[in-house]
């Protein structure tokens, strides 16, 4: 499928740099050329088909939703699906987390919601697809639907509320469901276009540099860590690989997107598939960022908690990776 990219990279080290083969310089250089183009392109196609998607179904409808219907026990895992179609990041999730306590959306159905949002979006499927395959990204997104789901859960037993901030305490305790609906304006296709493109410019400022990092440090490691390196470390065969790399993980931060370059270089380089998702969740739903914007609204302890479940189940999730691939 993308045999012409591959040319395209040869032509440009090889034709235009004129590096020599299977040196370390000529390998780093084509999987950056080559995975640079490739996931520049996944991005921009997919972000564009889910803004056409997102403008006739925009996400204050989900917050609706979830706070005016009944689902009868599915509200933790109708908050995951949620979570898959809303394109955001662990920071930028916060605030909407913010809304939907002040929707009055119980707290785990938000966690929920909170977990899944970053974890597995368009964007990170999308590139999951192009770089794993099909069956691969099948099993990501179910594991990342029920980690959301399972974490929503535990966090809504616990009933932590009272580890919430008193500001939104405050909130929770006055919170009135929102009694008028979000009117979508009527527009045809070609006024929401521009709108549209705005958006697929906005999201892709926001998450370019961490493609590009994320790519350059996939390139350097392809280029120079010889094959088997990461292996003799975090191979299926040590039964604490899968936590280490989730709490190696937690000091990081990155996108989907901006990490996922990095895993398909740990797996080519013999990282079990598992293990290496495991590390990718752990960057992207556990990172110090979202816990210093987590500390407005949550006290300490209940950060704690909330890492510490999303955790368990983020090394459930790797060794159940492990098992079935």
């Amino acid at each position: 499928m993308f045999d012409w990219l591959q040319k395209i990279a040869d032509w440009i080290v090889f034709g235009i740099f004129n590096l020599e083969n299977k040196s370390h310089l000529a390998e780093a250089l084509n999987f950056f050329i080559y995975d640079a183009i490739k996931i520049l392109l996944l991005l921009l196609f997919i972000i564009f088909f889910m803004g056409v998607v997102n403008s006739y179904f925009p996400v204050e409808r989900v917050r609706n939703y979830l706070s005016r219907r009944k689902l009868y026990g599915f509200e933790y895992l109708s908050a995951s699906m949620f979570g898959v179609v809303t394109p955001f990041c662990s920071c930028s999730s916060v605030p909407l987390f913010i809304g939907f306590v002040k929707g009055g959306i119980p707290l785990g159905v938000t966690f929920s919601f909170l977990v899944t949002s970053p974890l597995v979006n368009e964007v990170a499927i999308g590139l999951f697809l192009g770089l794993f395959g099909l069956k691969t990204t099948i099993i990501y997104v179910i594991s990342g639907i029920l980690l959301g789901t399972i974490s929503g859960i535990i966090l809504q037993r616990l009933k932590l509320e009272k580890f919430l901030t008193p500001w939104v305490q405050k909130v929770l305790e006055n919170a009135e469901r929102e009694q008028n609906s979000f009117i979508q304006e009527k527009q045809n296709f070609g006024k929401r276009l521009p709108i549209i493109w705005d958006e697929v410019k906005k999201i892709l400022r926001g998450i370019i540099p961490y493609v590009i990092i994320g790519i350059g440090i996939g390139a350097l490691m392809h280029g120079y860590i010889p094959d088997g390196f990461f292996e003799q470390y975090l191979s299926k065969n040590n039964l604490l690989a899968v936590p280490v790399a989730t709490i190696l993980a937690v000091p990081m931060y990155s996108s989907a997107s901006g990490i996922l370059p990095v895993v398909q270089v740990l797996v080519s380089k013999g990282v079990s598939l598992g293990t290496a998702v495991a590390f990718m969740m752990g960057v992207v739903g556990l990172s110090l960022p979202e816990a210093m914007l987590l500390k407005k609204v949550m006290s300490l302890k209940l950060i704690a908690i909330f890492f510490g479940v999303v955790t368990m189940c983020i090394i459930f999730s790797g060794y159940m990776f492990n098992l079935i691939l």
